[in-house]
């Protein structure tokens, strides 16, 4: 079996766990590919020893695809291995050295048990959709594709009208602070903290969300996802920003964004033991009695 490891820094809390991975790696004689950045940090600042076979920069270096890349940090490391990963189809286990997690659901105490079921084959793979960016030319380089979101927001005090178009067919002119538009996936992340619904993984739908919308009426609408949006953003600044996932430009008014689902999926692992449900009682605290 051939791991690649994408990560970030990450604290004195998880090393011994870092290194247990590492070991269970080399004892099941796994060969590992290393993202280099990280590579160096464990090795020069973590103290650790990886002995990776092989180490890559980008997604260039992964001619040799690997079975799997774990994905260590938190969900924000797992938007960049996404970048890594592309349209190659290697399936992506996030293993969560931070705080709350919700892609990255996998803890430091449970690696043991997650590379135990992945000699075994007690997982399945969950395909996620993302959002492509077909207008606005190079924008955000070679890879204009959010697992998460696409959000348009004002650039200074002034609330912005974005004006948005489903496969021709006006639908809104937004007078707020911004729009989101996400994936299922992203139903959990900026979507839901503006009120915005949650989706499972396996519905085909596009959550439009807007932000401190100045008409109360306009609320988040869920749309199939064989919509392609066209958006315009008319403001008395001559610019708006443009984010995408953890990546942002500034883009002057009237510059038309259209976005649609892209043609590929991404691939993320989930263990037989783990289900949507159960993550949203436990990261979200549903159903937690708090006055105990």
């Amino acid at each position: 079996m051939h791991i690649a490891l994408y990560g970030r820094q990450f604290g004195i809390q998880f090393r011994p766990f870092a290194n247990k991975l590492l070991d269970r790696l080399r004892n099941n004689s796994i060969f590992i590919s290393m993202y280099k950045p990280f590579y160096l940090f464990m090795k020069d600042e973590a103290g650790l020893d990886p002995e990776p076979e092989k180490l890559f920069t980008s997604h260039k270096d992964l001619e040799m695809k690997p079975d799997f890349i774990f994905s260590i940090g938190g969900d924000g490391t797992i938007l960049e291995t996404i970048n890594i990963v592309r349209n190659s189809g290697i399936p992506v286990m996030g293993i969560n050295s931070g705080k709350l997690g919700f892609l990255a659901s996998i803890s430091g105490v449970d690696t043991d048990m997650a590379i135990d079921a992945l000699l075994s084959g007690k997982y399945s793979i969950e395909k996620r959709s993302l959002l492509e960016l077909v207008s606005a030319g190079n924008t955000f380089g070679d890879f204009p594709f959010a697992l998460n979101e696409f959000t348009l927001q004002k650039k200074d005090s002034t609330m912005i009208t974005i004006q948005a178009w489903l496969n021709d067919n006006f639908l809104n002119s937004y007078w707020a602070d911004g729009l989101i538009i996400s994936t299922p996936t992203g139903s959990t992340a900026y979507s839901l903290s503006v009120g915005g619904p949650l989706l499972t993984s396996d519905i085909r739908g596009i959550i439009i969300s807007p932000i401190a919308p100045h008409n109360l009426t306009v609320r988040p609408i869920v749309i199939p996802d064989n919509n392609n949006i066209r958006l315009k953003v008319n403001s008395r600044n001559s610019e708006f920003l443009l984010s995408m996932d953890y990546r942002s430009a500034i883009l002057p008014s009237e510059t038309e964004i259209i976005l649609k689902i892209s043609d590929f999926n991404i691939s993320l692992v989930r263990l037989d033991h783990q289900d949507f449900y159960t993550t949203l009682r436990s990261k979200l605290m549903w159903g937690a009695d708090k006055r105990n």
